[in-house]
């Protein structure tokens, strides 16, 4: 259903925080140019959790409406309670969401059982392909591989993980072989800015998410990867590491992707929400040394 690079799509802002929409059109415009085979809405590294309901709604218009069906779009769907997932998920899907990427509860974080029926709930709501979010470090939320396996085999529109949980290549090693077989319906994708994208893929990702602002790169490196080009595929992720290892940086990943974004022409400005963190004069520097590296690499 799904496979290779959806870079997740920042929300670019103005100045004074409001939605910048012209910005967020050629943001698009330029991921699709980039090679990107779908797109990934309202994420963590969309500061999702900064937006305001009708900011959420007027935004997935206006992707849906300018993607007009070019690549899958997967939004992010989930909330901190059952029936407000639900309801969420269902809405995504009416206005042309393919997917939905969706959180466990991480307020009262239930057991097993607890998840089984979240995401039971929201199966029984849409009639679109669901992608569990295993991302413990932001949920402190456990969801063991045997508890993925059980939601792929006995819950509907769950056809699909994206792993979060470090480390993340074995992980994804151990549910490509509790699934055995029914691995080739079932999509697991890596995410975490794909450090370990190379790894995870020879475990049986089949699709990494990654932000937005190098997804040419993430891109080559995939499509190296699934010609059997290893040598090459390192090599191009190797340039890229010192960028992606300071976007992995909790709370400051996300204004270096805008500040980058920014600099490409791509956005007006790298302003971000609170309480995501601006990157500071000592920040943009190395940032700014950083780009310098990715764009002009030693041979």
């Amino acid at each position: 259903m799904f496979r290779g690079v959806y870079p997740i799509v920042v929300t670019p802002f103005h100045d004074d925080g409001s939605v910048d929409f012209e910005s967020l059109d050629r943001l698009v415009e330029h991921l699709l140019s980039q090679g990107a085979h779908g797109l990934g809405l309202f994420g963590n590294a969309s500061e999702g959790y900064t937006l305001l309901a009708s900011e959420r709604i007027e935004m997935l218009k206006r992707i849906t409406a300018r993607v007009n069906g070019r690549v899958p779009l997967i939004v992010s769907s989930g909330h901190t309670g059952t029936d407000a997932a639900a309801a969420l998920s269902r809405e995504a899907q009416d206005m042309g969401a393919d997917g939905l990427m969706i959180l466990p509860p991480y307020l009262l974080k239930p057991d097993g059982d607890g998840l089984m029926f979240y995401y039971e709930a929201i199966s029984r709501a849409v009639s679109i392909p669901i992608m569990v979010q295993d991302a413990p470090l932001m949920t402190q939320v456990a969801m063991p591989v045997a508890l993925l396996a059980r939601m792929a085999r006995e819950i509907e529109h769950v056809r699909s993980a994206k792993v979060e949980a470090p480390p993340t290549a074995p992980k994804i090693g151990a549910l490509a072989g509790a699934l055995g077989a029914a691995t080739a319906e079932f999509d697991i994708f890596g995410g975490l800015n794909g450090q370990f994208l190379i790894e995870e893929f020879e475990r049986g990702a089949v699709g990494t998410m990654p932000s937005s602002d190098i997804t040419s790169t993430y891109v080559a490196i995939w499509a190296h990867l699934e010609a059997g080009r290893k040598a090459q595929a390192w090599r191009l992720f190797t340039a890229a590491l010192p960028l992606i290892r300071y976007e992995l940086q909790p709370g400051l990943g996300v204004a270096a992707a805008k500040h980058n974004l920014a600099a490409a022409g791509v956005l007006r400005s790298a302003r971000v929400r609170h309480p995501t963190q601006a990157l500071n004069a000592a920040g943009l520097a190395e940032l700014a040394a950083l780009r310098e590296m990715h764009a002009n690499p030693l041979d």
